[in-house]
């Protein structure tokens, strides 16, 4: 269904999700009959059989987890959510999206089982062994990686679909579940908008990162993207994520003191009447340059670095999706420069809908909560149980923040689009994959 068919709900349809939203005191939801169907299970491929073959010396192998569950068998899944203490806020709208997953996407056979943190790992140990025991087949959540690595080793085959964007927390040992990461992570951006960034001919890169985990994991990303795309990463300059002025660094990354002073003696060249030739300029070593910093730490940032002689016209600024944010065409510095997120135009549809009945917008995380729940209520109605191979379908799901796929590793493969920022807002100038069939190799022609 297009973003533009979910946004135009009735009246009716807004009461019934209204009288929903209700219910979040209570332990358990069912879903109504549902009105509408958002995200889905994309196209089936032919599916790759598999054989598994146990060696002679070593003891049979575990049964295999039954792929289906009965028509008439009701679903419960855990929704663990920090619903009191200090990220009550952020856990209450997290609900709130739940449940409009609930009523686009669940069928009455399908219970979502509500358990609250208390924002610490201890009550998430607690909330996880609570739904386990109310016969919970898949925990989605927590949300932070520190519960989530809590949580893991209390859960026994079930499957955790954790919200953190903490790589570490991915873990598919578990014989039959596992738990994988759904939080934003900045591999796949930095991959996507170095690589569209090469194929227009910006080859020679720079890096403007913090020193710590998320910083090595840009750096690392965005030089593995550079080497495939036949680019390179021309200088990377870092700085403590607690230094407050950042401007010696920037110094450094664009030799100012040399090049200021060749400028001013152009300048003086090109005043006088000697006829002597003004001193050439040295180029920068970068074409452009990924500033790994988002919110208002990327607001004092970037404007410094057209201070320093990096301009935005001769130099394109690139960003991860921490620069999908409102209001971001608001610092000029970075008007031209390109992103990777999710496409816009269904997460807004959502926002608008979640403004609508909830009166508020949603924090970014909220599209999370939909995602998960929808994706494990399609594929109850489907009747496929929660084991890895159904999680782990090739094709992946359509979701709010585009398709998306669970990987073996635990980790999350998304189709992101290459957004451009505009004073005022954003434009897609590389929209997102709609699936992740690879391309079909055109038949050879008979006549070449």
């Amino acid at each position: 269904m297009s973003g533009k068919a979910r946004v135009g709900k009735t009246a009716a349809g807004l009461l019934a999700l209204t009288l929903l939203a209700a219910c979040a005191s209570q332990p358990t939801v069912t879903a109504p009959p549902p009105q509408a169907q958002a995200p889905r299970q994309a196209a089936p491929q032919s599916p790759t059989p598999k054989t598994v073959e146990a060696a002679p010396e070593t003891p049979p192998p575990a049964p295999t987890p039954a792929l289906t569950v009965p028509a008439d068998e009701t679903v419960r899944v855990a929704l663990l959510l920090p619903l009191t203490g200090k990220a009550a806020s952020l856990g209450e709208a997290m609900q709130q999206a739940a449940q409009m997953a609930l009523f686009d996407t669940a069928d009455p056979h399908f219970q979502l089982l509500i358990r609250d943190t208390r924002s610490t790992p201890e009550g998430s140990v607690a909330a996880a062994q609570e739904a386990l025991a109310a016969g919970a087949t898949l925990l989605i959540g927590p949300v932070y990686g520190v519960d989530a690595k809590a949580v893991t080793p209390v859960v026994g085959t079930v499957p955790v679909l954790s919200f953190s964007n903490d790589a570490t927390v991915a873990d598919t040992h578990a014989p039959a579940g596992g738990t994988w990461v759904l939080g934003f992570q900045p591999q796949d951006q930095v991959a996507r908008v170095v690589t569209y960034a090469a194929s227009h001919g910006l080859t020679r890169l720079a890096l403007l990162a913090p020193v710590g985990g998320n910083g090595d994991m840009v750096e690392q990303a965005m030089r593995d993207a550079a080497s495939k795309a036949g680019a390179d990463v021309t200088t990377a300059a870092r700085y403590q994520p607690t230094q407050k002025d950042v401007s010696e660094t920037i110094k450094r990354l664009s030799n100012f003191e040399q090049r200021h002073a060749q400028m001013a003696a152009a300048r003086d060249a090109a005043a006088s009447k000697d006829g002597k030739a003004a001193p050439a300029v040295d180029d920068l070593p970068f074409q452009a340059i990924l500033i790994a910093e988002g919110g208002q730490r990327l607001k004092e940032v970037a404007p410094l670095l057209p201070f320093f002689n990096i301009d935005p016209g001769p130099v394109r600024f690139l960003g991860t999706g921490q620069w999908d944010e409102p209001g971001i065409g608001r610092e000029p510095s970075l008007v031209g420069g390109w992103y990777a997120s999710a496409a816009p135009d269904v997460r807004q549809g959502f926002e608008k809908r979640f403004n609508d009945v909830y009166g508020q917008r949603p924090p970014r995380l909220a599209t999370l909560a939909y995602d998960a729940t929808a994706l494990a209520a399609v594929l109850a109605k489907a009747h496929k149980a929660y084991v890895r191979e159904n999680l782990t379908d090739p094709n992946g799901f359509a979701g709010i923040d585009g398709v998306f796929r669970l990987l073996p590793t635990g980790q999350v493969e998304r189709g992101l689009s290459v957004l451009e920022v505009t004073r005022t807002g954003v434009t897609v100038v590389d929209p997102a994959p709609t699936s992740f069939a690879a391309p079909a190799t055109p038949a050879p022609n008979p006549g070449s």
